[in-house]
């Protein structure tokens, strides 16, 4: 791979996947052409949307602001045809419900041109709902300058991410990965982003910046939930990462990480898929280590002593939706009191210029 060090002014993708996403997507796209870097290109990418997205994006088109259409073919689809229409030096992945602080792209450009093409560039995140004023930057064990093979021990053994949005990608390392995988349905990102991981020479992290990453409802493509086909990819993308962990190295550290790593997702397939659940113990096995049949919070012990353990988990599902779709419209509530919509959300984003994880 290319050392090279960026040019004085590259120019930076920002390339937006979006699926009925017309309620959020104005403010998305608001958030990227604020941007304090100048020399940028938005590419939104409308996956065959049934809601007005491909409206809303089309008020935006100028000679910044590409929009296409597509048949819904999925978020993979969607970002590997924004790929193939950018032309930036960098990548900026963005979702279309999510929101970027305006100094973002810059200040890690210019950490880019200290460190080179090979550096992947990462910043802070947190979830918000509708007010981002609301959201809370808490540090985590990634959020800070890490080797790949630390940066992935890491993520394993404590059940960590970064948010898509986070990251800055070179284009070299961008072409180094290869593109989204169309076939996994669920933690596709988590995939792709170990990919591009595993070929950078170092995670450079840069504060005082960040990403708002949206709390949506349980049909995102993150969700899991009841759905086979998502449990099923959730178990291939985990294969995928130990495979890709142990290439950059195969300590008994590592190792470890991969069996805390299976034992943390194996509820997402117990009792339901034994399938995947004979399979994840395997992998354990396979490196040198056993899983443990997974337990329920106290709160649904008495729903599993008296139904068992599927109507337990199902129940711990229906009441977390339940309480989220509660938060949501309290928070949806105050936000159109107090804090005047899109404008709001725009004067609300810069604080975290200056001290987002204080």
């Amino acid at each position: 791979m290319s050392r090279r060090q960026p040019s004085a002014q590259p120019l930076i993708s920002i390339l937006i996947p979006a699926y009925n996403a017309g309620e959020f997507l104005a403010a998305t796209v608001q958030s990227a052409l604020d941007q304090t870097w100048p020399s940028k290109e938005i590419i939104i990418v409308d996956d065959g949307s049934r809601d007005d997205t491909l409206a809303v994006a089309r008020r935006f088109e100028s000679k910044v602001v590409k929009v296409v259409s597509q048949e819904n073919q999925g978020a993979a689809a969607a970002r590997n045809r924004a790929m193939s229409m950018a032309q930036g030096d960098f990548i900026q992945w963005l979702d279309a419900d999510d929101l970027l602080s305006s100094q973002k792209v810059q200040r890690q450009v210019e950490a880019a041109q200290r460190e080179g093409v090979a550096t992947l560039l990462s910043s802070p995140w947190a979830y918000f709902m509708y007010r981002p004023s609301k959201a809370k930057f808490d540090p985590t064990a990634l959020w800070e300058d890490l080797s790949p093979l630390e940066w992935m021990t890491r993520k394993m053994e404590q059940n960590l991410h970064m948010q898509t949005a986070t990251w800055l990608v070179s284009r070299e390392l961008t072409e180094a990965a290869g593109p989204w995988n169309p076939e996994l349905l669920v933690d596709d990102d988590g995939e792709y982003f170990a990919r591009i991981v595993m070929h950078s020479a170092k995670i450079a992290f840069v504060d005082r910046i960040g990403v708002y990453y949206r709390v949506t409802p349980a049909g995102r493509v993150s969700y899991i939930g009841r759905n086979s086909g998502k449990k099923q990819a959730q178990l291939r993308s985990m294969e995928l990462h130990i495979r890709y962990i142990r290439s950059l190295g195969d300590s008994p550290r590592v190792r470890a990480a991969c069996v805390t790593y299976i034992q943390t997702w194996l509820p997402a397939f117990y009792p339901e898929r034994q399938d995947l659940v004979d399979k994840a113990c395997q992998l354990a096995e396979d490196l040198g280590g056993k899983l443990t049949t997974p337990t329920l919070s106290w709160k649904y012990a008495w729903i599993q002593k008296i139904f068992g353990w599927s109507a337990a988990k199902l129940s711990g599902i229906y009441y977390n939706r339940l309480k989220t779709s509660f938060t949501r419209w309290w928070d949806k509530v105050l936000f159109q009191f107090a804090e005047g919509g899109a404008v709001g959300i725009r004067r609300k984003l810069l604080p975290i210029d200056r001290n987002p994880s204080s």
